[in-house]
């Protein structure tokens, strides 16, 4: 969660997923993935990715309302093997489309050990961390990927021109105690970052990006420009390398094995997905998955840190505790997301819940 948002009012979780399922559905969009879309983007802010939960929902809403995003329907299959299954989207919204792929996955992976899903043509899926917190409860690793071939803002490293999108990559698996949720991008920043500190007039502590010349700045307005500037990946301009194998790879998993992305015409904001299900019990087994993560684990968690003051934490630890926190006394927003959806509750006549704080 960003420093702005430290003082920012408290709000019920299960009234902030009412509003935003009633504000979508008043959009245009059906109930039941309506549910799917709020309940997700709710789980975003209490994890703390306070860019990728309901700072999404006014884009989300625009989208349905001018058909960007595909109000009702199911995806197409192209390819169903037993492990192996791609599905056209149909530009559906993402948050639904992943519950549906989850729920096609979970029982593949327990028979077979292993079993994945792409999907092509998906609208955007939100934050990727909340679809960890089900791997942990399924006792599965859980690897996903995601691209959006319809637009472009980080550079592959050494050069000036957009190529990739921040690309992110997530993991989750369980430990006896809790769980780990790695949810990264390729790009040292994001967009949905970037964008909010453009809106308030602030700069990144350090330089995360560069102008077209390729001139280091911490501005996001250079991604305004024209020409355009770009997101660093990540390692930045000494160990851009890095982060541009990550994006790589990221497009192989979605695009590459979708057969659909930049080589394509551009439809819109939207994603290419990548989801691969593991079962614990079909490999070592889950007594030796967690023997062998848990000594890991207390090995990360027991290291003499640099600052006794910040010791060392596993990712996704301390989103969920805030989670926790969060889903008992309130969620905090981010100020600028009630601003961003008054124009959409005056079109609708709705108003977001009151603030417990």
């Amino acid at each position: 969660m960003t420093d702005a948002a430290t003082d920012a009012p408290l709000y019920s979780a299960h009234a902030l997923e009412d509003y935003a399922s009633a504000l979508l559905q008043k959009a245009g969009l059906a109930a039941s993935m309506s549910d799917s879309v709020a309940r997700t983007l709710v789980e975003g802010d209490l994890l703390g990715h306070d860019t990728h939960g309901m700072a999404l929902l006014a884009g989300y809403v625009k989208e349905v309302e001018s058909g960007g995003m595909t109000r009702d329907g199911a995806p197409e299959v192209l390819s169903d093997r037993p492990a192996a299954v791609l599905w056209d989207g149909k530009r559906l919204p993402g948050p639904w489309l992943m519950d549906q792929g989850m729920d096609l996955l979970i029982p593949r992976a327990r028979e077979l050990g292993t079993a994945s899903l792409v999907i092509r043509r998906s609208h955007h899926i939100a934050c990727l961390a909340v679809y960890m917190l089900r791997a942990l409860q399924e006792d599965m690793l859980m690897l996903l990927a995601c691209s959006d071939p319809n637009t472009a803002s980080v550079a592959p490293f050494g050069g000036t021109q957009a190529v990739f999108t921040p690309n992110p990559l997530a993991m989750g698996f369980p430990l006896s105690q809790g769980g780990v949720m790695v949810d990264i991008s390729a790009s040292i920043t994001t967009n949905g970052m970037s964008n909010r500190k453009r809106a308030a007039g602030e700069t990144f502590a350090e330089e995360w990006l560069i102008d077209a010349a390729g001139k280091p700045s911490n501005d996001p307005q250079v991604l305004f420009d024209e020409p355009p500037g770009t997101l660093l990946p990540v390692g930045g301009l000494s160990h851009g390398h890095k982060g541009y194998g990550m994006a790589l790879l990221v497009e192989t998993l979605t695009a590459g094995l979708a057969g659909f992305g930049r080589a394509d015409p551009k439809e819109g904001w939207g994603a290419t997905v990548h989801i691969t299900l593991h079962d614990l019990h079909a490999f070592g087994g889950k007594e030796e998955f967690l023997r062998q993560m848990d000594h890991v684990a207390a090995q990360c968690r027991t290291n003499t840190p640099i600052d006794a003051a910040r010791p060392v934490r596993l990712p996704g630890e301390g989103g969920l505790k805030r989670r926790d926190a969060q889903s008992k006394n309130g969620v905090r927003l981010h100020p600028s997301i009630a601003r961003s959806l008054q124009d959409a509750e005056q079109r609708h006549g709705l108003q977001l819940a009151k603030a417990l704080i």
